[in-house]
């Protein structure tokens, strides 16, 4: 237990990183939000991983069914796309003019942390899945918040210039 409340705080520590910077002005909101797609999109992949080294979890997926859900090529073309999100922002949080940036990210944000919340009431969701669930959780919370306020800034920004 104490592993995994150190290693939460670590995580929590990375974000706080982040704002630090960003009020020092050594980080740019785009490199911000890229970041963080890159860290939570590496969350999501290795509880993945984890997950195939549990036995009882990978016995399931071997026979198609976890959790009594049915793994058939719907499922995993659902995955694939809820996987592409976090996948594609990496990329858009980098391209896209910032209102267009702003609004991506709240609305990837909303999503991840919307599907994460709603897979812990799937099934009887093991340790290592629930702390890893957390982390993306915060991170999409965050990015989303952050997003807003973003938004509002050149919200604001676009009324004075006009």
């Amino acid at each position: 237990k104490a592993f995994l409340t150190q290693v939460n705080f670590s995580h929590i520590f990375f974000l706080e990183i982040c704002i630090e910077k960003l009020k020092l002005g050594k980080m740019n909101r785009k490199t911000l939000f890229s970041t963080l797609w890159i860290f939570v999109t590496f969350n999501y992949l290795y509880c993945d991983i984890i997950g195939l080294m549990d036995a009882s979890i990978l016995k399931q997926y071997l026979v198609g069914h976890v959790e009594g859900m049915e793994i058939n090529q719907t499922f995993l073309l659902f995955a694939g796309v809820l996987m592409e999100i976090p996948i594609v922002m990496i990329l858009l949080s980098r391209i896209l003019p910032e209102k267009q940036n702003a609004l991506a990210n709240i609305l990837a944000g909303i999503i991840k942390t919307g599907v994460m919340i709603l897979t812990l009431f799937i099934g009887k969701p093991t340790v290592y899945y629930s702390f890893f669930a957390t982390i993306e959780i915060i991170t999409t919370s965050f990015i989303v918040v952050y997003a807003l306020k973003w938004l509002k800034e050149i919200r604001s920004f676009s009324f004075y210039a006009a």
